[in-house]
């Protein structure tokens, strides 16, 4: 079996390199698993944002939970 850089799957019998179109969609998974994690890491720093901006508006923290929904 010739050796390259794509990963092993087990396929319930034995391990084996993964074919070329199981590779593809692989990288694709990978790549849309890395955008939804710099998607959540943009929401949550918005988020912290926005509740920064209302605390600067003198809302306490009770208040900020009320109006947000936490």
């Amino acid at each position: 079996m010739p050796t390259t850089n794509k990963p092993t799957v087990f396929d319930g019998n034995q391990h084996r390199e993964m074919t070329d179109a199981e590779y593809a969609q692989y990288q694709l998974d990978v790549e849309a698993a890395q955008v939804a994690q710099v998607l959540a890491e943009a929401k949550a720093a918005a988020r912290q944002s926005a509740l920064a901006k209302l605390a600067q508006f003198g809302l306490t923290e009770t208040e900020i939970d009320a109006l947000v929904g936490v």
